[in-house]
């Protein structure tokens, strides 16, 4: 009788860890670790994004246009360049909301930031200690370990 049970349990067991996963991630990106020359080199200016934010076509243009990257020089050697683009593409952003090219290659004006983000309002991301919708870690709490939960939000007064 035990024999029985236990290959079942485990079947179950297996379809609800799935289930819970999936469910739990949502259309939300996966978590990657970033690799230590994008933390450095881009996490230097602003928050060093999670790839998946972004189709890998807008990161692409965003790589290859550094020298003019939003109104400042962010040149990077060759090497370098070509390491984080692979980095970026490889783990771009391939789930439905990432999949948009989002105006300018900016992620604030991608359509699911937009609706993510429609009842903050203009005075809000006007505020000194926001400055901008593209300062993410603002008020995600826990936006440096590419955590946005809404739990995590704290909004400066």
């Amino acid at each position: 009788m035990k024999s029985s049970i236990l290959p079942r349990l485990a079947l179950v067991l297996t379809a609800l860890t799935a289930a819970t996963v999936a469910l739990a991630d949502g259309d939300r990106a996966p978590r990657v670790t970033p690799i230590p020359v994008y933390t450095q080199e881009c996490g230097s200016c602003h928050l060093a994004y999670p790839p998946g934010l972004l189709p890998a076509a807008s990161w692409q243009r965003l790589m290859g246009n550094l020298p003019r990257h939003f109104g400042t020089d962010a040149s990077l050697d060759a090497t370098t360049t070509a390491a984080l683009s692979a980095w970026l593409s490889a783990h771009a952003g391939t789930r439905k909301k990432a999949t948009v090219e989002p105006p300018q290659d900016r992620i604030s004006l991608a359509p699911w930031f937009v609706r993510e983000h429609r009842e903050v309002s203009a005075a809000d991301w006007k505020r000194p200690a926001i400055h901008s919708a593209a300062n993410c870690a603002a008020c995600h709490t826990q936006a440096a370990q590419g955590d946005f939960n809404e739990r995590q939000i704290r909004i400066p007064r």
